[in-house]
């Protein structure tokens, strides 16, 4: 059942966003009454979560599978890495804000940094000191937000965003 819940929240997700996500809407989906979530899951956060956690474990899956692609050169790897980023986001806009959504998330008891926090680590092993790791997310995720609402077309004039990962990942091996 929970399971089932999940994968009714993943879809609603993909078609509607985060705002769509309320417990009766998850139940009418996976064909079960609108408390039988709460056997299940003690919070709406806890729900919330439990999506999540399948982005995260998406994204994981895809960032392995890009690094193991890139071969042994940091720089490629990032790059690699940066592409692979932007196109979740693009790809799956929902599960990318719902993932970084700490306010919907707080508090949810199911270990969600089990899987998020690996996927940080990726960066650091590539990328160090930890505090330039973070950093270059920080600008991965902002060029793939800002890019996903159209904003850095406006202000760039660019028709895809490999000048931007390319400036920011270059900037950070810089530092």
């Amino acid at each position: 059942m929970e399971a089932r819940l999940v994968a009714a929240g993943v879809e609603l997700l993909a078609e509607a966003g985060t705002d769509a996500l309320s417990l009766r809407e998850i139940a009418r989906r996976a064909g079960v009454s609108h408390g039988a979530p709460r056997r299940y899951f003690p919070t709406h956060q806890a729900l919330l979560a439990a999506i999540a956690r399948e982005g995260y474990r998406k994204l994981g899956r895809l960032v392995a599978e890009t690094i193991g692609e890139a071969g042994a050169d940091p720089r490629e790897a990032l790059l690699a890495l940066g592409r692979r980023y932007v196109e979740f986001a693009r790809d799956e806009p929902g599960m990318f804000a719902l993932m970084f959504r700490h306010d919907l998330l707080r508090g949810n008891n199911i270990g969600l940094r089990d899987e998020s926090t690996p996927l940080f680590g990726v960066l650091e092993r590539l990328l160090q000191p930890t505090a330039n790791a973070a950093a270059l997310w920080a600008a991965l995720h902002g060029i793939a937000q800002l890019w996903h609402w159209g904003t850095l077309q406006v202000v760039t004039g660019l028709d895809t965003p490999e000048p931007l990962l390319v400036a920011a990942v270059d900037a950070h091996l810089e530092g």
